[in-house]
């Protein structure tokens, strides 16, 4: 989720190489084509590919033409600042780069978020769509306004692409995300693996949600619920519970403390992100729980999330290169306001909405599992979190085991 759930901007990033791939481990999801840029001198359109995508986002210039073409303002409108942190640090600022370098003015773009409010994404929206906007780029905080929110838009003819989250029940033109079931196979197969590492010899697992609200939080399950099916079914593992899911850490948190009091022979968490897994962390911590002994999983590869990681505390986080998203929502958005087909090579996956029973073409995206292992290669490598900042007080030893310098 991105959420996390969603640390400083300095942006230098290398992940775009294995895109073309990013659809092959969901049954949702379609072979990528690859494509190259032409150029538009002569008046032909443009086209993109996802493998084009890169930490630099030099690629958006491409689009320039389409700019020019298009008509209306592009909107973007983020659902919060609590389920994850990177809403702020990295959507925001990697969207309004990528809108820019595509060739749009100030005066042609906005950012906003909707602070965790129905109403206020809702009236974001209606707000964008009065001042002219001819496509929206929405994450919405749950389907309930999504669909409000798509509705609205189509009756003012403007087009939605669904960004990060699926609408269930929406009628947007397109989705744009990573690819959660496999985001969910990491988090599962990464419990796994820490588990047998750790040497928990009978993992007796609390299996915990994102809000059930989300249909990310959905997928994720269903990628992680794979994994520990069979372990659960050969009663190498205990599944001790699962709790009804949250995206807010302090009920994260309380859901947890009421099964550990009733359930004491919890010895394993899988949680769905960094966020929720905090105070969960700090719980156990206060419990006497020492390191490398109790699996935590977590995602969105937080400041806190690889800090615990570095301590012991939680196995690895899913890593997803946010300027790659921004970037695919931007192109599908340029695309649109000209009144042009996105290209096949940008567009290469398909997802289905549950409730109204459609596939959304889909620009799906690979997640990456971080542990001490890679996570110089990976996170510190794109600056996505400082080492100056990750690498401070009793984490520095543990940076350095890690071949991270500052």
């Amino acid at each position: 989720m991105i959420q996390v759930a969603r640390k400083g901007l300095v942006l230098s990033v290398t992940l775009a190489l294995c895109l073309a791939a990013a659809a092959c481990s969901s049954s949702s999801s379609s072979s990528t084509s690859s494509s190259t840029s032409t150029s538009s001198s002569s008046g032909a359109t443009p086209s993109l590919s996802v493998g084009q995508l890169n930490r630099t986002i030099d690629a958006m210039a491409d689009l320039k033409s389409l700019a020019t073409e298009g008509k209306g303002n592009v909107a973007a409108i983020l659902p919060d600042t609590v389920s994850s942190a990177r809403y702020t640090e990295f959507d925001a600022p990697y969207l309004s780069q990528a809108l820019a370098t595509a060739g749009l003015n100030p005066s042609q773009y906005s950012v906003v978020n909707a602070q965790g409010s129905d109403a206020t994404e809702l009236s974001d929206a209606q707000e964008a769509i009065t001042k002219g906007a001819s496509v929206l780029i929405m994450d919405p905080l749950d389907s309930g306004v999504g669909a409000q929110i798509e509705s609205y838009a189509k009756a003012h003819g403007v087009a939605v692409i669904d960004y990060d989250r699926l609408t269930l029940g929406g009628s947007r033109q397109y989705y744009v995300s990573f690819n959660n079931v496999e985001v969910g196979k990491l988090i599962g197969q990464g419990f796994v693996t820490c588990a047998t590492n750790w040497h928990v010899s009978k993992p007796n697992v609390l299996v915990m949600r994102g809000a059930p609200t989300d249909n990310n939080a959905t997928l994720f399950a269903q990628g992680y619920d794979a994994v520990l099916a069979p372990y659960f079914a050969n009663k190498s593992y205990v599944d001790v519970g699962t709790p009804a899911g949250t995206w807010d850490p302090p009920t994260a948190e309380s859901e947890f403390q009421q099964q550990f009091t009733a359930h004491k022979n919890i010895n394993s968490v899988l949680t769905p992100n960094d966020e929720n897994a905090a105070p969960i962390i700090h719980y156990l911590q206060t419990q006497g729980v020492k390191p490398d002994t109790f699996p935590v999983t977590g995602q969105d590869a937080t400041l806190v999330g690889l800090q615990n990681i570095l301590g012991g505390y939680q196995c690895g986080t899913v890593y997803k290169p946010i300027y790659l998203e921004a970037q695919a929502a931007v192109a599908l958005a340029m695309y649109l306001r000209a009144g042009k087909t996105p290209p096949a090579g940008l567009v290469n996956g398909s997802t289905e909405d549950s409730t109204a029973k459609v596939a959304v073409k889909s620009v799906l995206l690979a997640p990456e599992w971080v542990t001490t292992s890679n996570m110089n290669s990976t996170v510190i490598a794109d600056q996505f979190v400082p080492a100056q900042q990750l690498c401070v007080g009793s984490y520095a030893a543990a940076c350095k085991s890690a071949g991270i310098s500052v």
